[in-house]
């Protein structure tokens, strides 16, 4: 893993419009970067817009504000048609459900072979079974599941697929989004064991979104925490779960069940009250603080800024007092 930045995301907003003068802020204003060779995990309740910026970062879809630059190039501002087709490719995705994101209509041999089919127009037929195959053994599967179609093939293994089309045109970055969430508990490990795997083998580079902070931390260089559209923490892994700043991230934390039963009964865990506001209509100040057991005047009052409270551990909590947690 180098130092440079492989990919920068510049004040990303995403605003999808509710009426003429309303709109549903499902991404307002973030910034962060990956390394070349990281994993950044991206975590968060249910729309907080987590996949939101999944997609804007594929451009699947396109952003209201901001920029995301890839090698030193803005991805929507790419001067040609050819430098776009190019950069597309070496950004992919794994969505998150393997029942819907194959066409049910191809076979795997089909589905793989798209991406080849476009990028690399001049294959033969023998050398794209051949690079099929090869695709097919990297995840697990072989050339037996060439001739079949999704319906014959279990959750685990329809998501294997997606990851060997992922991989067809040979990205440098691939966008995880959710991709063991609906698959059973004994199946997840599996395929983040082949997403680390991969990596390591192919020099791949990953954003990989999850609601589930403990398969997160396992495959994860650095954590991200998102709330309403906004970054709350970033740090790296380890440091996250030994000293969360900001209480939303104490609060899923203390979610995650420990191994240990006398442990497990011992601790407080952190139930947070009311509802995650409207992304439609959000709270003045910071966006936490109508779920927040440590709110004060100032927080409904101030938008906290995003800083550096640690080296490298970011924040935005009012709770900060000249570098450091009130308690």
């Amino acid at each position: 893993m180098t130092n440079n930045p492989l990919i920068e995301v510049n004040n990303l907003k995403k605003y999808f419009p509710v009426s003429n003068d309303t709109f549903l802020k499902a991404v307002d204003g973030i910034s962060f970067s990956i390394k070349r060779g990281e994993t950044l995990g991206l975590v968060g309740e249910s729309g907080c817009g987590k996949s939101t910026v999944g997609r804007l970062i594929t451009q699947l879809y396109d952003l209201t504000d901001g920029e995301i630059v890839y090698e030193g190039q803005n991805l929507h501002k790419l001067p040609t048609k050819e430098k776009e087709f190019e950069y597309r490719k070496k950004i992919q995705m794994i969505f998150q459900d393997p029942y819907s994101s194959l066409n049910p209509r191809m076979t795997v041999m089909e589905v793989i072979s798209e991406g080849l089919v476009i990028h690399q127009p001049k294959l033969s037929k023998k050398e794209k079974e051949q690079e099929v195959r090869r695709l097919l053994e990297l995840v697990g599967l072989n050339e037996k599941h060439m001739h079949r179609y999704p319906h014959e093939f279990s959750g685990g293994q329809r998501q294997r697929v997606g990851i060997a089309r992922a991989l067809a045109v040979k990205p440098e970055f691939i966008v995880a989004d959710e991709p063991i969430a609906a698959l059973d508990v004994s199946i997840q490990a599996q395929i983040v064991n082949i997403l680390i795997e991969l990596q390591k083998e192919q020099d791949l580079t990953y954003l990989f979104i999850a609601h589930d902070l403990s398969m997160v931390k396992y495959i994860s260089d650095r954590i991200m925490v998102m709330y309403l559209g906004k970054i709350v923490e970033v740090a790296d892994s380890e440091e996250l779960y030994e000293n969360p700043l900001h209480p939303y991230t104490e609060a899923l934390l203390s979610a995650i069940p420990l191994p240990n039963p006398r442990l497990e009964r011992a601790r407080e865990q952190i139930i947070l009250k009311g509802d995650v506001p409207s992304p439609i209509d959000l709270p003045s100040g910071c966006r936490f603080r109508t779920r927040c057991p440590k709110v004060m005047d100032v927080c409904a009052k101030v938008e906290p800024e995003f800083r550096e409270i640690r080296e490298g551990h970011y924040a935005a909590c009012h709770l900060q007092n000249e570098g450091e947690i009130s308690v």
